[in-house]
């Protein structure tokens, strides 16, 4: 008798944050996760392989239910948009009859029964002085229809290019970016991205504001989110007074289809049965703060948790900073301040009393804990081949990491070390040492210190260390 699937379970949520009760009664199957901030093949530093088919396959995989196209001021990907179907605001993808990419993974291939949705998104640098200094804020932005698209790129041509990358960058204040999208399409929405990046987020510590109201002026009414990076999470926004009402969600920013990338940080959507996926309906979810949670990594793996240089092979805490007057004492000049310190900075001017704080779960990519578990890289034969086993079992890589027990892992897999792992980190208890200045935590599994996320491998030709290499300059 063939051995009965596991049925989803209720989400459960990582220590408990604030949301003991929120999602006791949902059915899993009213949750679409979504990763709305993503990038094409022609921003930079992405994969060139990175296509709308190899984006499908693999969200299907990790168990994505939505996406945002991406790029679409950029017209060679557009042309590759346009080809989506149109319904609602929602551009489907229509899967062919049968379909390969990787010889890496057959479950890239196991779901073409379905058409996938995307949303249309794209990013934008602003890159401006303003009071003095200069400005530089990334910015996310939703839209309705390829009408208001077709509108916003017009306008864009008129102050600059963006044909030469997927993320174009513009001398644009953020107030009169946000009042020109509002001015073509009230349905756009814009959302600070990665808002505490030290040099690109709307609160870093390099070029970025103390509050919305200085960034985006008159028309501050216009923010209703805010991104929260990989460098924090939403507990630690909800120390900041000027978030108090603004919806938090979070989205990988993913330079590459890999499951390790897309997916890594994600906004879980309510859809209920009988509802019809649309914009409007993610639109009012956005905007009045009522989808159900987020994923998060946990923020010290994020690139800019800690201050430090990395030249200098250095790092610390925020109060160390204090004591160091932000010097760095190898090379004496300024430190990097990373987000912990920017958050602390801030949240010092004004108690914050969040209103309706969301359910949030902090996960590292099944990939990555297979990784640890086994010392290999995430892109090794070895990592594969367990990761292929349990989505073959479980469907999904969310359904692993959120809902199986350690049981039946253990029955699919027969690695102690890796299920003990995948359970550690769905209890949120993984500890990581904190990122800096560019560089990725590091898991601590035994008492050692363990490089998150290397795609190396033991032995590798020489085409396929260069495969990784491009990998590796991936955000």
């Amino acid at each position: 008798m063939e051995e009965k699937k596991e049925e989803p379970k209720s989400l459960i949520l990582p220590d408990s944050r604030n949301c003991e009760n929120f999602l006791s009664s949902l059915d899993t199957r009213e949750a679409i996760f979504a990763d709305l901030h993503i990038h094409s093949r022609f921003s930079r530093a992405c994969s060139k392989n990175l296509d709308i088919p190899s984006l499908v396959k693999w969200a299907r995989v990790k168990g994505i239910g939505l996406l945002g196209t991406g790029d679409f001021t950029h017209n060679e990907w557009l042309a590759e948009i346009k080809q989506l179907k149109e319904d609602n605001g929602i551009y489907w993808y229509k899967n062919p009859s049968s379909s390969s990419y990787d010889e890496n993974s057959k479950n890239a291939d196991k779901s073409n029964k379905n058409d996938f949705p995307f949303i249309l998104s794209s990013e934008i640098s602003l890159v401006y002085s303003k009071d003095g200094k200069g400005r530089r804020v990334h910015l996310v932005y939703l839209a309705p229809n390829l009408e208001t698209v077709n509108k916003i790129n017009a306008w864009l041509d008129t102050k600059g290019r963006r044909d030469y990358d997927g993320r174009p960058i513009f001398k644009i204040s953020c107030r009169d970016f946000a009042a020109k999208m509002e001015e073509i399409d009230s349905r756009i929405e814009v959302i600070p991205a990665h808002i505490w990046t030290p040099w690109f987020g709307i609160f870093g510590s390099k070029g970025g504001f103390d509050t919305l109201k200085e960034a985006f002026e008159d028309k501050d009414y216009l923010i209703h989110a805010i991104e929260t990076g990989i460098s924090s999470d939403p507990e630690m926004n909800w120390k900041i007074k000027d978030l108090n009402k603004i919806s938090i969600v979070s989205f990988s920013d993913s330079h590459s289809f890999w499951p390790w990338r897309l997916g890594r940080e994600a906004t879980i959507f309510r859809l209920k049965e009988g509802e019809k996926l649309s914009y409007d309906l993610i639109l009012k979810q956005i905007r009045e703060n009522s989808f159900i949670g987020t994923v998060e990594t946990d923020p010290c793996y994020g690139m800019y948790h800690f201050d430090g240089h990395r030249n200098c092979n250095f790092s610390c805490s925020p109060k160390e900073t204090l004591n160091l007057n932000k010097i760095c004492p190898v090379c004496k000049r300024g430190l990097t301040v990373g987000v912990e310190y920017r958050v602390n900075e801030l949240a010092k001017k004004a108690e914050a009393n969040p209103e309706n704080k969301k359910c949030y779960f902090r996960l590292l990519p099944l990939h990555e804990i297979i990784s640890l578990g086994l010392g290999i890289g995430v892109n090794s034969k070895g990592s594969w081949k367990i990761y292929n086993e349990l989505i073959d079992k479980f469907g999904t890589e969310f359904n692993v990491l959120l809902n199986v027990s350690c049981e039946e892992i253990n029955k699919v897999i027969k690695n102690k070390i890796v299920s003990d792992l995948i359970i550690l980190n769905r209890k949120g208890k993984i500890n990581v040492r904190p990122g800096y200045d560019g560089t990725y935590g590091k898991a601590i599994i035994g008492g050692k210190e363990k490089e998150i996320g290397s795609e190396s491998s033991d032995s590798e030709d020489s085409s396929t260390t260069k495969k990784r290499d491009l990998q590796k300059k991936l955000f």
